[in-house]
């Protein structure tokens, strides 16, 4: 009797190391299926479709390396948007100035602005004024107005795909479209054009 038993204990002796392997793997199988989950990238990453801040009744300045008042962006309410670094302001108001003293004034019911500055766009009683020039080469008062004003104040460029009236002057001009380059001196009207050149003053 010991001896068949003794036989037996030896056949399942020789299958035990197999039946732990499969024990532990069916644990560390168990373990791996009920451990927690780790969260997924995109349910950590932030959202990036809204705001990330706010600004209410600010003032933005920003100066040259010396010490010069570049530009001052102002307005009641203004939004960041990380996904695109851009600021969107309620009521806008900017004023910028060249090196050569020049200022312009812009404002409008809305802005969009890029993260410095350099690019603004004007929706919604958009209008920007160039002070008139008299040191140098003499230039007069310039006065864009529109539903909708793209402006660069650093190259002094504006642009509208949108119907404009543009005051040099005493002479006015209405156009579908415009473009202007102060730097180039160039003002392009296109679409239905029409103006208006007052006599110079004696």
């Amino acid at each position: 009797m010991s001896n068949a038993l003794h036989r037996r204990w030896d056949s399942v002796s020789m299958y035990l190391p197999v039946l732990l392997m499969g024990l532990l793997a069916l644990g560390t199988w168990w373990l791996v299926r009920n451990a927690p989950q780790a969260p997924s990238a995109a349910a950590t990453a932030p959202a990036t479709a809204g705001p990330d801040y706010f600004m209410r009744q600010f003032s933005v300045q920003r100066f040259d390396p010396t010490g010069r008042l570049e530009s001052e962006v102002q307005g009641q309410m203004a939004r960041h948007y990380p996904s695109t670094d851009t600021l969107e302001i309620d009521q806008v108001r900017i004023q910028a100035r060249t090196v050569q003293g020049q200022q312009t004034l812009a404002s409008a019911n809305r802005g969009l602005s890029n993260a410095d500055g350099s690019e603004v766009q004007l929706f919604g009683n958009a209008l920007i004024t160039r002070e008139a020039q008299r040191a140098g080469r003499a230039q007069p008062r310039m006065e864009f107005r529109g539903e909708f004003l793209h402006l660069w104040p650093q190259v002094e460029r504006v642009r509208s795909h949108q119907p404009v009236r543009l005051t040099r002057g005493q002479d006015q001009f209405t156009a579908d479209t415009m473009e202007y380059n102060h730097l180039e001196q160039v003002l392009e009207l296109r679409g239905r054009v029409r103006g208006t050149l007052m006599p110079p003053k004696r």
